[in-house]
């Protein structure tokens, strides 16, 4: 049976099965005739729309004469950079691209859902997945980078060493849960969150369906903000320094 495309997932198939295959081809899976899926098709379109938005913004920047959306990023990106020196350190704004690119990707996959004719890919379990394991590599890059390697394994060992043997394999398992629980949280509220808009969408008419696309709106800023925010509590743990 045919499966149901969005239409630009439908364009990606009818112009772009070649390529989609080539890339399946890459990470050894099977090629097919339409290889494109519409979280796939929509993670594409969310980074060609970032990189436009940022595209327009950056020959605007001025100090003298900052426009609508220039007031908007600096908004934004005092408010990152505040979380980032809260959660982190003095140090934060160094890992600050990272939480930026994490929350503004994620933001926008959470909003585009809400425009009809396009789905949000955070309510597909590999989207918020693959931004947890994101995420996860990257505190434990920076970790390393911080405190080295055998430092940063220390930590594993806990404050006392001869507990050692009981906190590594907590440790290892709270690290592990992680991801997990990253892309379980960001999953399970798109996922419900776009049900119910799309449940009421269809029963109601006029003002109740406003309402709950803008809990929708509500929602997708707060779990962009608690991806966010849970990173940077991993990445502060990851390169805080022993005294």
């Amino acid at each position: 049976m045919h499966k149901t495309e969005l239409w630009i997932t439908k364009l990606f198939n009818d112009y772009l099965a070649g390529v989609g295959n080539a890339l399946r081809h890459v990470v050894g899976i099977a090629p097919e005739p339409r290889p494109w899926e519409d979280f796939i098709a929509m993670q594409i379109l969310v980074v060609v729309i970032l990189m436009v938005v940022f595209a327009i913004l950056k020959p605007r920047l001025s100090l003298d004469r900052p426009g609508k959306l220039q007031h908007i990023f600096e908004v934004l990106y005092g408010f990152l950079h505040d979380q980032a020196e809260e959660q982190v350190g003095h140090d934060g704004h160094h890992y600050l691209p990272f939480f930026g690119t994490i929350f503004f990707f994620i933001l926008f996959c959470n909003l585009i859902g809400v425009i009809p004719g396009f789905e949000s890919p955070t309510m597909i379990p590999s989207v918020p997945a693959g931004c947890a394991l994101a995420a996860f590599c990257y505190y434990n890059i920076v970790g390393v980078q911080a405190n080295g390697t055998l430092k940063y394994l220390a930590h594993f060992v806990g404050p006392m060493p001869a507990l050692a043997i009981l906190m590594i394999p907590i440790e290892i398992v709270s690290h592990l849960a992680r991801p997990l629980s990253l892309t379980i949280r960001l999953f399970a509220n798109m996922y419900a969150g776009e049900q119910v808009t799309l449940v009421f969408l269809k029963l109601t008419i006029l003002l109740v369906p406003a309402i709950f696309m803008a809990l929708h709106i509500f929602v997708s800023f707060l779990q962009a903000y608690i991806f966010m925010l849970l990173t940077m509590m991993y990445v502060a743990g990851a390169v805080a320094h022993e005294h």
